[in-house]
């Protein structure tokens, strides 16, 4: 599975600048990466691993602004359809890394 995260927070004052740059790094601290500016997606094992990255994005979520989630399998994601540019190859992302023990 996959969560995605959208999100458009203001960044007029110093304060609301620095909960934008606290945000994204929580959300890079906490494995996602990045697809677009403000578009973040993370890899998913099951339904309570979900569960865990949306209630930590509830958690410590800005007080202002418009954030998001979206989680969609893994088939789903896959069938993604780039209409301009291409998928970033820099990170395996995808389940073909995991390991079932």
């Amino acid at each position: 599975m996959r969560v995605l995260v959208f999100f458009d927070l203001p960044v007029i004052t110093g304060e609301q600048r620095r909960q934008y740059t606290k945000f994204r790094k929580l959300l890079l601290k906490s494995g996602f990466m990045m697809l677009q500016e403000s578009v973040y997606c993370k890899l998913a094992l099951n339904g309570t691993a979900v569960q865990s990255i949306v209630d930590n994005i509830h958690k410590n979520s800005p007080p202002e602004g418009v954030v998001q989630l979206l989680t969609i399998t893994e088939k789903q994601y896959s069938k993604m359809d780039f209409i301009v540019g291409s998928a970033k190859s820099e990170v395996l992302d995808t389940d073909e890394r995991l390991v079932v023990l």
